[in-house]
């Protein structure tokens, strides 16, 4: 059995999803291959729609409110999308690749390459297809994919998927898929553990109002240090460093790291944007989160599922921020139920669950 992860690199937590799907593949001896989308389309697509993609996020997300509203509305039409048009034309593309290279199964994190997939299947090309949601929420235009199987986020959102069409014996309510070793980590960073910790994340492009959240924890919360990572956020990085030289002693900026599980677990808290994949990774390791400043759409519906099922606190404002992180580190008791609630919605083998999956109706014949 020879698999594809097709993913997509709009925001970095599709990629981060399909690697860790097929880590968990290549970790039972199973030949799995992770490939960007745009690296089949060609370098312009991939430009483009990055640009787009981080033109919508700048600021406070008004731009990506209204597109993911207009998505919205345009799913309840049942008219076909432009999303989908657009995708259609590349099928021929992913069908020459995915031939040429033998593959039996297409897993993807992301909706492009699931619409091309199912502009083929719907030709009559025999490809198996996993959809993998990386968000708590049937986000728009899912419903013109047609997977053999899904696997969404958790059990309790299923009757959003079975409202966009889907069938509920093809939809495996797995988590958002991140690997079993994730959180089997051996914490071998050297922070000093005479304080606490707030883990301030926000995202792989460092998106937000990071060096503001920064600047006045470290200005209102004088007993605990601060680790702000950035991403690729180079132009933040360098702001928090200068930062750094003024309040040296409780703050420590990074950029990308490749070991975010070392830091999560390290960390008394974390603050972060909720993606749905960063969101996972907390709970996956059990830590305590607040979410902060949710960019309108996807992320508002990530946010309110973590804070209705006590899996986290939702700050709007910098004020928030500080009086919620104050409350957080304060609060021993709430710290372990929102531990004790992430063990119950979270499930740490998600991506192991999903490779049993497949091998077993691999065996069986069923796939």
């Amino acid at each position: 059995m020879k698999i594809l992860v097709l993913s997509c690199s709009t925001g970095g937590g599709h990629n981060a999803c399909g690697h860790y799907i097929e880590n968990e593949f290549k970790e039972n001896n199973i030949e799995c291959d992770f490939v960007d989308y745009f690296n089949i389309l060609g370098s312009k697509a991939k430009e483009y729609s990055e640009k787009i993609y981080l033109d919508t996020t700048k600021g406070n997300g008004k731009v990506f409110k209204v597109a993911y509203k207009l998505g919205e509305a345009y799913s309840k039409t049942k008219i076909t999308s432009p999303v989908y048009g657009f995708n259609k034309l590349m099928k021929n593309k992913v069908y020459s690749f995915i031939k040429e290279n033998n593959y039996d199964l297409v897993i993807t994190p992301h909706l492009f390459p699931a619409m091309a997939i199912t502009a083929l299947k719907e030709e009559g090309k025999d490809i198996k297809l996993i959809n993998v949601a990386t968000d708590y929420h049937a986000i728009p235009f899912w419903e013109e994919t047609k997977p053999d199987y899904f696997v969404i986020p958790h059990i309790s959102l299923q009757e959003e998927f079975l409202k966009k069409g889907f069938k509920k014996e093809i939809l495996l309510p797995y988590g958002i898929c991140v690997s079993s070793a994730f959180s089997k980590v051996q914490n071998n960073l050297a922070l000093q553990k005479d304080k606490d910790i707030i883990l301030i994340t926000s995202g792989s492009m460092g998106f937000g109002k990071m060096k503001d959240i920064v600047k006045a924890i470290l200005d209102n919360i004088q007993n605990a240090y601060v680790i702000a990572l950035c991403g690729s956020n180079k132009k933040l990085y360098s702001e928090l460093s200068e930062l750094k030289n003024v309040n040296n002693n409780n703050l420590l900026v990074k950029g990308f790291v490749n070991n975010i599980n070392e830091y999560i677990s390290a960390s008394t808290i974390v603050l972060t944007k909720p993606g749905g994949l960063t969101s996972t990774e907390v709970g996956v390791i059990r830590k305590p989160m607040i979410h902060l400043m949710p960019i309108p759409g996807v992320e508002n519906y990530n946010a309110n599922f973590f804070e209705k099922n006590g899996l986290s606190l939702i700050s709007n404002n910098i004020e928030e921020v500080i009086s919620n992180t104050k409350k957080l580190l304060k609060d021993e008791k709430m710290q372990k139920g929102m531990i004790e609630k992430q063990a119950e919605f979270i499930n740490r083998n998600s991506a192991k669950d999903l490779v049993k999956f497949v091998v077993r109706k691999a065996t069986c014949g069923k796939l």
